[in-house]
């Protein structure tokens, strides 16, 4: 194996994990992760909730999507 292969290997490994690690920061982001939940009123604190679990389904449906798409 040839030198600039290797290294192709390893710097598409690093961008792959930094485009993973933006997607879920990404998500987060936008379902309201970032306020604390004593701020929030009971309906709020549900809808966080629901919001978290949407972009918990919706991490699953990119990493699914990246692993189809490796085919």
């Amino acid at each position: 194996m040839d030198l600039n292969r290797l290294i192709n290997m390893i710097i598409n490994t690093v961008m792959r994990r930094l485009v993973n690690l933006g997607v879920n920061k990404g998500i987060d982001m936008a379902s309201g992760g970032g306020k604390p939940a004593s701020a929030k009123t009971p309906e709020a604190q549900a809808q966080a909730r629901a919001a978290k679990e949407t972009s918990r389904k919706a991490r699953q449906t990119a990493k699914l999507a990246r692993r189809i798409g490796k085919f």
